[in-house]
């Protein structure tokens, strides 16, 4: 009796691999064709393998309470194959459950129906690509380059044409392959990777990306190298007012700046998903304000809308990060010159003010303060909040869960129910937070909430969403 059981559950699993291996081309002609995202609430699917695939449906027992298995999926694959689709992104998981619970028998036709909208026809959202420059290439830099080669697509979207960097040694450029094809935190670049010395460039995918060197954002002059109209995504941090970016404007080629951390001024603060629709016609710089800020911003927006906020603390505890030392030794900053691989160090975070410029119905509400930790990425907020009114653990569980399925914040905010979730389980999170459920603390009305967050990744996946949206690139989801 055990033998047949052993044997159920291995020919189990060899026909969703099965399934899982057929899914893989269906998807790669609907990305590239079609411009399609297929996804499992919201995990694309795109150059995923089979065991990817796989763990993506069994992830879904997280979310729904519940399996999901690719014999529920892979019929309705099939059924998008035969529509003629306009660009989007799918959720396969979320038309199963719909077709599960109305026990639908004919997929082809529901399908057909939901997604009637968008079976308009092969189209593009764009006339010509947008060029992108990155001016630095270093932690978010070359990750920000990583997800624009892979969401690449056919090549009529945003195109990653260069990188401005200082010039080190005589073997620079290869030194900067190197560094965008090995990562010690994220893994190796999927693709390949070779240079063309005579045009100082990378080719990572068939995508031709220019080094130049450049000393000032104003010294460039990048029509030179067929480069117009460009976004300029500054993750330099050196230069954080419109006076300073403003100089990337006085280069030919430039029509807009984005910096990579929290802008001064006036420069309007965004953080994707949250505030994005403030942005002014006609304004060329923005900031996407900083990791910790686009983590917490849309978990408190979602709490305060449903439950409102009277005040609160919010604690990080960062991953250190490559302006601390490794070794003590000189500082300009208290703390930050102790080894940041054998201390906690204590020092400030300035994303508690920085809600106030997202959201200005918070403005003077919450303090906070950060604890660099020995650990090279993913970090932690702990959101200590007073509400207007009292609630339970079940209910912002549940609360935070829908709003991670089924809202406008579906991208920034993740959800987890794991009783052994740690920080490494995040690396490589797309998501701006991960709430853990589990962690989840209320009295009345007061609630302590814990969001994960990879401090490099998810952020960057911040930033490609908001180019993404000021170049009109933004997919609508289906079903609706």
């Amino acid at each position: 009796m055990a033998a047949e059981k052993d044997d159920k559950y291995f020919k189990d699993w060899k026909q969703r691999e099965e399934l899982a291996e057929a899914m893989i081309p269906s998807i790669g002609r609907l990305y590239r064709d079609r411009e399609v995202i297929c996804t499992i609430f919201d995990r694309p699917l795109v150059r995923q393998s089979t065991i990817e695939i796989l763990r993506a449906h069994r992830f879904a027992r997280q979310i729904i309470d519940k399996e999901l298995w690719v014999t529920d999926t892979f019929p309705i694959l099939q059924a998008l194959e035969k529509l003629d689709l306009a660009p989007g992104r799918i959720d396969l998981a979320k038309l199963a459950i719909a077709i599960q619970e109305q026990q639908i028998t004919d997929i082809d036709a529901f399908v057909a129906e939901q997604l009637a909208p968008l079976n308009t026809g092969k189209s593009q959202q764009l006339s010509e690509p947008r060029d992108v420059v990155l001016y630095g290439f270093g932690r978010i830099g070359r990750l920000v380059a990583r997800i624009l080669i892979d969401q690449a697509g056919g090549g009529n979207k945003l195109r990653l044409r260069a990188a401005v960097v200082r010039k080190g040694s005589d073997d620079d450029l290869m030194r900067r392959a190197s560094l965008l094809r090995r990562d010690s935190v994220h893994g190796h670049f999927e693709g390949t990777i070779r240079v063309d010395e005579e045009e100082n460039a990378i080719i990572a995918n068939g995508n031709m990306i220019r080094i130049i060197y450049a000393d000032a954002p104003d010294q460039i002059d990048y029509t030179q190298y067929d480069i117009n109209n460009a976004i300029v995504i500054d993750n330099t941090g050196i230069w954080r007012d419109r006076e300073g970016l403003g100089r990337h404007l006085k280069s030919k080629g430039v029509s807009q700046v984005m910096l990579t951390a929290p802008g001064k001024g006036d420069i309007p603060n965004i953080v994707y998903g949250v505030n994005h629709d403030d942005i002014k016609t006609g304004e060329q710089i923005f900031s996407a304000a900083s990791c910790t800020t686009n983590a917490i911003v849309p978990v408190l927006k979602a709490i305060n809308d449903r439950f409102g906020i009277v005040n609160g603390h919010v604690e990080t505890c960062h991953s250190y990060t490559n302006d601390q030392n490794l070794i003590d030794n000189y500082h300009s900053k208290n703390r930050r010159g102790r080894s940041a691989p054998l201390n906690m160090v204590i020092t400030e975070t300035g994303a508690a003010k920085a809600v106030g410029k997202v959201l200005p119905e918070l403005a003077g509400k919450l303090t906070g303060n950060a604890i660099r930790v020995p650990t090279p990425n993913v970090s932690l907020a702990i959101l200590n909040l007073s509400l207007d009114k009292g609630t339970s653990i079940e209910e912002i569980n549940t609360y935070l869960r829908d709003i991670s399925l089924n809202s406008p914040l579906q991208e920034q905010i993740d959800f987890t129910n794991s009783p052994d979730a740690v920080s490494s389980d995040m690396v490589g999170s797309r998501y701006a937070g991960v709430v853990d459920s589990l962690a989840t603390i209320v009295d009345g009305n007061r609630c302590v909430l814990y969001v994960w967050y990879d401090n490099e990744y998810g952020y960057s996946y911040q930033v490609v969403r908001f180019v993404e949206e000021i170049s009109g690139l933004k997919l609508k989801k289906f079903p609706q």
